[in-house]
């Protein structure tokens, strides 16, 4: 079975690949596509890792990367201006003939081009995180997949069909980290969106943990030009604002955003954000790595945060939630926390208990390597494939 994904990534992550390494955006397709993807960044090519010894032919497509995707238009079609990423997306779609589209964006405009020009695509899988775009592309797609029961109940309720798929954890990362020669006491990496309904507690929670602990945050914030696009950015929701951006000229207008507005109080503690290996180096070499899900994650546990810190051995402090114990023992692989004042508790033992630490971290990655790979979530994503196919055969059968 063919299954084609198009996907995105966050344009301050790509900026910072390419400075990284002078010269790759004069290679080939498939050198910088390679590169990004033992980069590791979000799911990289993990899903096509785990699907491929279930039969899957996969292709992986990102299509916000403007030098990776310029060179594909290089080597496969003949020049046009006015193309742009959009196009060249659609065409690669095309010429993969896919069976299934894991369609992980937003732009419904784009979604329907591909569904006009590649009619042969049999079944449309959407995506969502917790916090739901206003602007989807759900109408459009036959099934909607998210790590976030929240959401599943939310798209359910709004008429779509949807199905819970649980991030999860790609072993490759471990034979790709270097050892490093220092390491920070406690780190929080994410967003921090201000004003909004989905980083409140969050923030309120750093605050209280700034003033306590030596917490470093690694936090790409909102820039300032969106301080007040910030709003419209969150009505896209938080998938959007990490992830989807949607044309090469969306991506220039990020890349030139003045610098980021972010709370004074967390100022003296925070530093640039950290993305792919980079990201998993340093929450390997955390004594602590603070888990706080967005206002969105009210009731489950379900990020992706989970699974990249104790799939490297970090010892994860994470927000309690009442489906928590069905993924992690907590206390013994985990530690978890319902207070900001139970937080700081928490986490003042952690630091002063080096080998209890040690052991959880331990314990949180037996278990991740275990049960939470992206190999035991293929078989998963498997399961609902294969049933929402067989689901839409009846469905033309009796039409």
């Amino acid at each position: 079975m063919k299954l084609a994904h198009l996907t995105s990534v966050y344009p301050a992550y790509a900026e910072r690949f390419y400075a990284a390494r002078p010269g790759l955006a004069a290679g080939s397709f498939s050198e910088q596509r390679e590169a990004l993807f033992y980069d590791a960044f979000a799911w990289a090519d993990a899903w096509k890792a785990a699907l491929q010894p279930l039969g899957y032919e996969v292709e992986e497509l990102i299509s916000n990367v403007a030098p990776m995707q310029r060179a594909w238009e290089q080597e496969h079609l003949s020049p046009a201006p006015e193309r742009d990423l959009d196009a060249i997306a659609v065409e690669q779609v095309r010429r993969f003939r896919p069976d299934v589209l894991w369609f992980d964006h937003h732009d419904a405009r784009l979604l329907r081009r591909i569904r006009e020009q590649v009619p042969a695509i049999r079944l449309v899988l959407g995506w969502t995180g917790s916090a739901m775009p206003r602007e989807n592309a759900y109408a459009d797609c036959d099934m909607v997949l998210s790590c976030s029961r929240e959401s599943v109940e939310r798209l359910a309720a709004l008429g779509h069909r949807a199905a819970e798929l649980h991030h999860g954890f790609d072993p490759r990362v471990l034979q790709r980290l270097q050892p490093s020669e220092s390491s920070a006491e406690m780190v929080f990496i994410g967003q921090i969106i201000r004003g909004s309904e989905f980083h409140v507690a969050r923030e309120k929670l750093l605050e209280r943990l700034a003033d306590a602990l030596p917490l470093r945050i690694f936090s790409p914030a909102p820039p300032r030009g969106l301080l007040r696009g910030a709003k419209q950015l969150v009505k896209r929701g938080l998938g959007a604002a990490f992830r989807a951006v949607g044309s090469s000229q969306r991506a220039e207008r990020w890349a030139e955003a003045e610098r980021p507005v972010v709370n004074p109080r967390l100022a003296p503690h925070m530093v640039d954000g950290v993305y792919g290996l980079e990201m998993y180096r340093t929450v390997r070499d955390a004594k602590v790595t603070l888990n706080s899900h967005a206002d969105s994650s009210d009731r489950y546990a379900s990020n992706m945060r989970l699974f990249e810190v104790t799939g490297v051995g970090g010892c994860l402090l994470t927000d309690w939630k009442p489906n928590l114990g069905e993924i992690f023992s907590l206390d013994s692989e985990v530690s978890a926390y319902r207070s900001a004042d139970e937080c700081v508790e928490k986490a003042r033992w952690l630091l002063d208990h080096p080998q209890e630490r040690a052991a959880m971290a331990r314990a949180g990655q037996a278990r991740t390597l275990r049960e939470h790979t992206f190999a035991r979530r293929a078989s998963d994503l498997d399961g609902i494939v294969k049933n929402a196919l067989s689901a839409a055969a009846v469905h033309v059968a009796v039409h």
